[in-house]
């Protein structure tokens, strides 16, 4: 690929969002090694394919010798980020954001050379910030500014409460770029309020504005947001043989989304495969295609084609899957023992049992009291399955 196309690539593709391109490619240009950030506020314990789209661009920008810098929002976790939110977030203890962060590690290093990122956690200048500080940072913005956000405006029209606290993370996450020095934020969309304040706060502080990038969103698998609470998320550490499965129970009308965001495929040959299905092409081998395609970006090549014939074969032919893992645990309801086994919340297992997605031995059971007393196999759902072995 030509420099040139190279760097359109790099600017265009997945982006949304570019404050201003013009910035960019002037920094790009002068063979500047820029400080790019991410900020992630461990609000959950798992990485889905949606937001690794902002993952494979930073590995981009890695793979050209720039310095990529992580802001874990240690402090700004336990106000939370209301940005696509039309309520109140609940504010997490320290010990839920260090537990939750604690896990991110393993599922980043699938994408990124972590021994090369920088890791901030902006407790570290907020927990020592004085008063005064904080109203210098405070009075570079007005309540107008805030309450005019869409997703507060929406909330004070239908009468729902904005906390104070709530109104101010724009401005903490601005000031995250003053203290790493950032020359690109990224993020998704609805960080484009937060990742503009910080151009703000920046200037008001003597630095050169970051430029800004966002991202297009990725649906989930059954083309709403993809969401844990909606249960229609892949994750980049599902299994193969699961990633897989989930994969193939797309809507059709998603693949070439899929192709796009979650794959490397280049855009030519998508544009041939949107021609392909526009003619009649069957959306299933298309759609194994993207499965083995987004199997082997995070698990490789060998592990993608033992997914697809496991696949096959549990589907075609009615067989489990070849390996299947074993899990040890003790006496203890079923409830417990479906979260621990398969790492899913309790919430999310109960919702699970009570639509009849788990078996013990071929045997759906829905009460979660059910005491798991011998060993057993637990199938979950369609395709995931694990024995479980009591000691």
């Amino acid at each position: 690929m030509k420099s040139k196309d190279m760097l359109n690539n790099l600017l265009t593709r997945n982006v949304e969002d570019l404050i201003v391109r013009s910035e960019l490619e002037k920094k790009l240009k002068s063979k500047t090694k820029l400080r790019i950030k991410l900020g992630i506020d461990p609000t959950g314990s798992r990485i889905h394919i949606g937001r690794a789209v902002t993952l494979w661009k930073l590995r981009q920008f890695q793979e050209l010798g720039h310095q990529i810098t992580f802001v874990a929002g240690t402090f700004t976790a336990q106000i939370g980020d209301t940005s696509d939110k039309e309520s109140e977030r609940k504010m997490l203890t320290k010990e839920e954001v260090t537990n939750n962060f604690k896990s991110y590690h393993a599922q980043l290093s699938k994408i990124l050379d972590m021994d090369k990122v920088e890791v901030f956690q902006n407790g570290d200048w907020f927990n020592k910030m004085d008063l005064e500080e904080f109203f210098k940072l405070t009075s570079l913005f007005t309540i107008q500014q805030m309450i005019e956000r869409e997703n507060f405006a929406k909330r004070i029209k239908s009468n729902k409460p904005v906390g104070l606290h709530e109104t101010l993370y724009a401005l903490l996450q601005g000031y995250d770029s003053v203290m790493m020095k950032t020359d690109l934020e990224v993020g998704g969309t609805d960080q484009l309020f937060n990742m503009l304040a910080g151009r703000t706060v920046q200037k008001a502080y003597g630095q050169v504005p970051q430029s800004v990038m966002t991202f297009h969103i990725l649906e989930g698998m059954d083309g709403r947001k993809m969401s844990t609470s909606w249960g229609n998320c892949i994750y980049i550490d599902d299994e193969p043989l699961e990633m897989y499965g989930k994969v193939m129970a797309i809507n059709d009308e998603l693949i070439p989304s899929y192709f796009k965001m979650a794959t490397d495929v280049p855009m030519d040959v998508i544009e041939q495969i949107e021609k392909d299905m526009a003619m009649g092409a069957n959306p299933r081998d298309t759609k194994a295609s993207l499965a083995r395609e987004i199997v082997a970006r995070y698990n490789g090549k060998k592990a993608a084609l033992g997914a697809e014939k496991d696949w096959e074969k549990q589907f075609r032919d009615g067989d489990r899957p070849a390996i299947i893992n074993d899990f040890n645990t003790k006496k203890k309801p079923i409830l417990d023992v479906v979260s621990e086994a398969f790492d899913i919340s309790k919430s999310e297992a109960r919702r699970l049992m009570s639509q009849g997605g788990v078996k013990v031995d071929d045997q759906r059971v829905k009460d979660f009291e059910t005491i798991i007393e011998k060993d057993c196999m637990i199938q979950l759902g369609k395709r995931r399955y694990k024995k479980i072995i009591i000691k």
